[in-house]
């Protein structure tokens, strides 16, 4: 007998924490690793609500599964699932938002120290056993510096936080806030909203934090050019919002003095990506929302999420709206 819930796919080590929560709710499901269309209409007929994590949840899919009415996603982003087709079949579509914004802002903050100190490359200048500072030349004092935010959310402000703390000037740039009119209470006072090209114009650092919805290369090549050629910029958000072809360029040319990137616009990344090529490239795996305490609330709250909605509670995180 199908059951009304179902894990479609999962490359955690374990399951336990999900199967805990539902559990505790008296709620029995079902457990796939679903990577295909075929896979989740194969596997999900019969079940109101799935737990996803990169199945693709497209319009045929949902066309197929008409006793599906809810989509929880591992995470923030729901590139993976048809939010238009998901509602025209009155399916909600629900993420977790807020399970690593601290995690993010933390590793954003790594790149930037580790950029503006030089850390990395006298790093590897010191095991290459050459002990001269001279090659970290230029190196500038934080309360000295701008600090540009693109995309000012839960972890955007986080960041923010964490680099008033170093006495920086903080710019923000975020379509939701158009202008100082428009401002928000939640936004502190030390942060001017600016427009992109000023933001990109005057920050030391640039750090984007903003959803890949709209902002596909929002940051190309002219965007690049309008940089300080001492400025470092980095994406712990989407792949796909900065142009790599056009990155590489910048590096190559010294539009900029270098960047960091948690995500590519494919992943895994391709290790021939002339990117690697520069000093001052600095690449993690989309590792930037990652601790044991994160891993651990993202698996109790696409549960919880599940659990409120088959009792008939609000959900928390709803990422489409249905008409009532």
């Amino acid at each position: 007998m199908k059951k009304q819930i179902v894990i479609t796919d999962c490359d955690h080590g374990s399951i336990d924490i999900e199967t805990q929560v539902l559990n505790q709710a008296s709620l029995d499901f079902d457990f796939h690793q679903c990577k295909t269309e075929e896979d989740l209409t194969s596997h999900c007929k019969g079940a109101r609500a799935a737990i996803n994590q990169y199945a693709p949840y497209t319009r045929k899919v949902f066309e197929s599964l008409p006793e599906l009415e809810l989509v929880v996603r591992y995470g923030v982003g729901v590139n993976n699932v048809d939010l238009d087709a998901a509602t025209d079949h009155h399916v909600q579509v629900c993420n977790v938002p807020d399970y690593g914004m601290y995690e993010v802002a933390d590793h954003a903050l790594a790149f930037m120290l580790a950029m503006t100190r030089r850390i990395v490359k006298m790093n590897d200048s010191v095991h290459r056993k050459e002990w001269d500072y001279q090659k970290s030349i230029p190196i500038f004092r934080h309360s000295h510096q701008t600090v540009g935010i693109i995309g000012f959310g839960r972890i955007g402000s986080v960041f923010a936080q964490r680099v008033h703390a170093l006495g920086c000037r903080i710019l923000a740039y975020d379509t939701k806030y158009p202008s100082q009119a428009k401002r928000p209470a939640r936004i502190p006072d030390y942060v001017e909203l600016v427009e992109l090209e000023t933001l990109l114009e005057q920050s030391d650092v640039v750090s984007i934090h903003c959803p890949l919805d709209n902002a596909y290369h929002l940051i190309g090549e002219t965007e690049l050019k309008k940089m300080k050629e001492s400025a470092f910029i980095i994406n712990v958000s989407r792949g796909g919002i900065i142009d790599e072809e056009a990155l590489n360029m910048a590096l190559t040319n010294k539009w900029i003095a270098g960047a960091a990137l948690d995500v590519t616009q494919d992943e895994p990344v391709n290790t021939e990506s002339p990117l690697f090529q520069h000093d001052m490239f600095l690449c993690t795996p989309h590792m930037a929302w990652y601790s044991e305490q994160a891993a651990k609330e993202l698996k109790q709250k696409v549960a919880e999420e599940v659990v409120r909605f088959i009792k008939g509670e609000a959900v928390h995180y709803p990422v489409n709206s249905l008409k009532k």
